[in-house]
């Protein structure tokens, strides 16, 4: 079923009315397809990280902390206030911004006789130079330049664009030029910042969080470690914070995630910023985790401290405050079972097929191309099922009529004593847990039908299509007569399915099967009358 945008939009519009009239919180943890699926349309998949993203924003805000947004983009003196004498190995490991200048734009007249070449026209240069002028201000932004040319020139804005790369190459010789900007590389550089503006402003405790993006210039990507990661950072702060709210919080936060039991260590790493003895890991211990990953099931998840009065006194901040910080790549690898962050965050492992997704890419390999040749196919297939026990020799005639301009007679035929049919005519496509079946509906595989996907072809069915289409060929060959049979079923080109090789290798890659074996034992002859 193709989507049908103003169906969902109609549906969403009801949903969100109904849930305003029942009093209901509209924005759902839910995806909205899964508040109304609709037939025929499949939820989409989640990054790991984002959806880990989305629970941890989910549980801060459970447990009473505000959401805010800290400075990402932040001057190199907040990491001087902050890291006092570390600051320079810090900044070492930060992102400075670079930018390209605005270069002075002399017209002299040989450019100017260009500039006309281009125009086919003269100009009043007093204009153009006020451009250059406003731009060099800053006045125009660089990606309006060529559009004020143009206007002031009255020129369209391909001459514009000549103009700039042929007359003027001071702009392709435009080197960038580093500022004293950095990208935040730790949470607690935008804390700091943020608090000051809130200190004393708001009645305490005073409970944040913030999910975002810090960056880090490692000395190159690895399985543990990218150039930019999301930080999930809170801080309380109150006239008294110990030690002990930051082992309150880290509990509270990762009980929701199932993490079960704890262990506090003092870190060795002692940041400046952190009061002596203060900075705490957070070791848990996630039942399901010790059953799939380790003996012990004890995980290192995060870091808290109090921060160094010396370092909240560069800011006005009077009072004390606990920062508890966790990576979420971290908390998304342990919860996704993710060896390497690089195949977490760049790969696409996380994005699943659902059975109904599979089974809507199993296709028929050949099929009738008149309309003629279906309504034969369907003939023989009722046929087959009609007399599917008779026993042979035998032969039914399933379809006389006109194919191709010939009259032509079909007939299911068997000349052994055995069945018309063999024993996996009715077997079924199913698509369950990702893997691909040929089944027969009955009370073995009754699991399979109710919870997995059937594509609703039958053995008999692709069969049929396959060998009305082969009769249809040997008619335009010149034939009269021939016969089309099949024995057993080995793979699905054997019964006339077929798959693309991108989703063969994606069952491969995860270990997903197709068993589609059976003996089906069908056969068919024709006549050109």
């Amino acid at each position: 079923m193709r989507f049908n945008a103003e169906e969902w939009r109609k549906k969403a519009r009801e949903d969100f009315e109904n849930a305003w009239l029942d009093g209901k919180n509209v924005l759902s943890p839910l995806p909205v397809f899964e508040r109304y699926p609709f037939k025929g349309y499949e939820v989409g998949k989640p990054h790991p990280v984002f959806e880990t993203i989305e629970m941890l924003r989910r549980a801060y805000l459970n447990i009473g902390f505000s959401e805010v947004v800290n400075p990402l983009i932040v001057e190199d003196v907040h990491i001087k206030k902050q890291f006092s004498k570390e600051a320079l190995a810090v900044l070492d490991r930060c992102f400075y911004l670079a930018g390209l200048p605005r270069p002075n734009v002399g017209i002299s007249d040989e450019r100017i006789q260009k500039i006309e070449k281009i125009v086919s026209k003269g100009f009043d240069v007093s204009l153009l130079r006020n451009v250059f002028h406003l731009y060099k201000k800053g006045e125009i932004d660089g990606d309006s330049l060529a559009e004020e040319i143009a206007n002031t020139l009255g020129i369209e804005s391909h001459l514009a664009l000549r103009i700039i790369d042929e007359v003027f190459p001071e702009f392709k010789e435009l080197k960038p030029e580093p500022t004293n900007l950095t990208l935040r590389s730790h949470m607690t550089t935008g804390w700091f910042i943020t608090l000051s503006r809130l200190s004393g402003k708001y009645p305490l405790p005073l409970k944040l969080f913030s999910i975002d993006r810090c960056f880090r210039r490692e000395q190159g990507e690895t399985a543990t470690r990218l150039y930019t990661y999301h930080s999930a950072s809170c801080v309380v702060m109150d006239e008294d914070v110990s030690v002990e709210d930051g082992k309150a919080v880290a509990e509270a936060l990762l009980r929701q995630f199932g993490f079960e039991k704890f262990k506090f260590k003092k870190d060795t790493k002692k940041s400046k910023y952190y009061i002596p003895d203060t900075q705490t890991e957070v070791f848990a211990y996630h039942p399901s985790i010790a059953r799939k990953k380790n003996e012990s099931g004890w995980i290192e998840i995060a870091t808290f401290g109090i921060y160094s009065p010396t370092a909240l006194a560069e800011y006005g901040i009077e009072y004390p405050v606990m920062n508890l910080g966790l990576g979420v790549e971290r908390l998304a690898m342990i919860l996704h079972n993710f060896l390497d962050v690089r195949d977490m965050v760049y790969g696409f492992s996380h994005i699943e097929l659902s059975d109904i997704e599979i089974a809507r890419k199993i296709e028929l390999k050949e099929k009738p191309v008149t309309s003629q040749g279906i309504s034969a196919s369907e003939k023989l297939i009722e046929t087959f099922e009609n007399h599917s026990s008779e026993l042979g020799p035998c032969e039914f005639k399933a379809y006389e009529g006109k194919l191709l301009g010939k009259i032509v007679e079909i007939f299911a035929f068997e000349r052994e004593k055995t069945k018309l049919c063999g024993p996996a005519y009715m077997n079924e496509i199913v698509v369950h847990d990702g893997n691909i079946y040929g089944i027969p509906r009955n009370e073995k595989f009754k699991e399979y039908f109710e919870n997995g996907v059937s594509t609703g072809i039958r053995y008999v069915d692709s069969f049929s299509y396959y060998a009305i289409k082969k009769i249809e060929d040997a008619i335009m060959e010149g034939k009269k007569e021939g016969e089309i049979r099949i024995r057993v079923v080995e793979n699905l080109s054997d019964v006339n399915l077929k798959i693309h090789e991108s989703l063969l290798n994606y069952l491969i890659s995860r270990g997903k099967s197709i068993d589609v074996r059976g003996p089906l034992f069908l056969a068919v002859r024709f006549r050109v009358k």
